[in-house]
């Protein structure tokens, strides 16, 4: 069972996502805040598995949440809800160890595994916000890692789809492979790469393909 903590000022959106939620018999709603002052406080009581984070709220905004929550409560995650103006947000959001953010418009059935995702220690993107956020955030490796070169066709295939945001489910249904397999090329880039996470493989990736513009939308 994931334990979920949901932020929100806005009544009406918790007790949609409340709902919503409350669907799925592996998920359980144990409180709710209505900004980041209420969330820390009800994260130390309840010790959620996962807090869905608004960002923009009052008394105290999700950004300077996330970043107190991941300092005190390492063990709980956060997945940001957010629009797509709100990029300066998700950008401070990930430099304090936000696990994942999606737009609050994303089907319910993708929140839904992304909750489970960002639960078992992956990072969720949603579609499009990886590249909004690549000129912003600050790449460790701008250029090239030795690994680059050292992709497979398929892995760049992979990886291409990872910077659009795309789940492992999606990948495995766009190149007809199995979820194994989709995991399996991930660690593979993930090791070539040199990198942590698919977050930052897909910011390394747009970053390069920024100065490359004609080999982004090449096909393999």
């Amino acid at each position: 069972m994931i334990r979920l903590l949901l932020v929100d000022d806005q009544s009406l959106i918790r007790r949609g996502l409340k709902a919503l939620l409350k669907l799925e018999n592996f998920l359980e709603v144990v409180g709710e805040a209505d900004n980041g002052q209420n969330a820390i406080s009800q994260v130390e009581i309840l010790q959620p598995d996962v807090v869905l984070m608004d960002v923009r709220m009052p008394v105290m905004d999700g950004v300077a949440a996330t970043r107190e929550i991941g300092q005190r409560f390492p063990g709980t995650k956060v997945l940001v809800l957010t629009t797509f103006d709100d990029d300066d947000y998700v950008v401070r959001a990930m430099r304090y160890g936000a696990s994942g953010y999606l737009l609050k418009d994303t089907p319910s059935e993708e929140l839904v595994g992304a909750i489970e995702a960002v639960h078992k220690g992956y990072t969720q993107l949603g579609p499009g916000l990886v590249e909004k956020i690549t000129n912003n955030y600050p790449v460790s490796q701008p250029t090239p890692p030795p690994g680059w070169s050292e992709l497979t066709p398929r892995e760049q295939e992979i990886l291409r789809l990872i910077a659009t945001g795309a789940t492992n489910h999606e990948i495995g249904e766009k190149l007809y492979i199995s979820h194994k397999t989709v995991k399996n090329h991930i660690t593979n880039i993930l090791r070539r790469l040199n990198v942590r996470d698919r977050t930052q493989a897909a910011i390394l990736a747009n970053s390069i393909w920024q100065h490359e513009p004609h080999t982004k939308n090449k096909q393999i």
